[in-house]
């Protein structure tokens, strides 16, 4: 699969996403294709049509900050996404100007992923409230009994990838049936791989994750609006087979730049000698 221009992809994104209500245009007259034109979008940042159509093409791959802050107005972006465009931005020129040995060229070579001993003992500490460790392919890394007890019969920890919170989610088909907010989970791993993508650009292992998701219908429609919100904290849902009905809420905390420990709150579940039951909430 052909290299990627993720800043050009996500501008046209949003350009296509935006209605001339939007930013305060007149809303009559018939458009071929959704959202602004180009020269709507140039005209509101300050640049030509052709410099913009030399961004999206991928013929440009080096915008100034001031070109990239006047397009994140035009855009209407928020903040969360004005720093995601900035670093898909800082990505892209690298990738146009990488020297093979420089460590920023896609395709160069990155460290495989290991669990430090002290978030492991962490980990341990925390039993019996299930609690893992999410790098920045979404692989587990490393996980507690408690969190092993309550997915082990979902299936989770089944397979030959190895526990990877999007593999599971998408190419899992148990994970339709189990998992009760299905779509709202699917959009936040996406997300979570994007802000990797643009994050380590020059991760081999994590394009080649993504690129075998994206043969997923499911994912490569999520995959093409760049959606990142950051959720750090929020609820999953479950149908589990053995507990039936259950609501776990849970919290994300950094444990460095590649790895996140996420911690299953037990004001729902709970550990008991017979393993996870659900704890009724009336």
């Amino acid at each position: 699969m052909a290299e990627e221009n993720l800043f050009a992809d996500f501008l046209i994104a949003r350009r296509n996403e935006l209605r001339p209500a939007d930013v305060g245009m007149p809303t009559g007259g018939r458009r071929r294709t959704p959202g602004l034109r180009r020269e709507e979008v140039a005209v509101r940042a300050g640049v030509s049509v052709d410099y913009l159509a030399r961004l999206e093409q991928g013929r440009d791959r080096n915008p100034s900050a001031a070109v990239i802050g006047a397009l994140a107005d035009a855009l209407l972006l928020d903040d969360t996404d004005r720093r995601h465009f900035s670093m898909l931005a800082l990505a892209s020129g690298a990738a146009s100007t990488c020297k093979e040995d420089s460590g920023l060229c896609p395709g160069a070579s990155t460290p495989q992923e290991q669990l430090p001993e002290s978030i492991e003992i962490i980990l341990r500490a925390l039993n019996p409230t299930p609690a893992f460790v999410v790098g920045r392919r979404l692989n587990v890394l490393g996980w507690n009994s408690a969190w092993a007890d309550f997915v082990t019969p979902l299936g989770f920890l089944d397979g030959e990838h190895g526990p990877n919170l999007a593999w599971f989610t998408f190419m899992n088909p148990n994970a339709r049936k189990v998992i009760r907010d299905w779509s709202a989970a699917a959009d936040h791993f996406v997300a979570a791989l994007h802000r990797a993508k643009s994050r380590w650009p020059a991760d081999d292992t994590l394009r080649a994750t993504i690129d075998a998701l994206r043969k997923e219908p499911e994912f490569a429609k999520r995959w093409k609006t760049h959606r990142i919100g950051e959720d750090a904290s929020g609820t999953l849902h479950f149908d589990h087979p053995e507990h039936g009905t259950v609501e776990v809420p849970f919290e994300m905390m950094s444990a460095d730049r590649d790895q996140s420990v996420v911690v299953w709150l037990t004001d729902k579940v709970e550990t008991s000698a017979r393993g996870l039951r659900l704890v009724s909430g009336d």
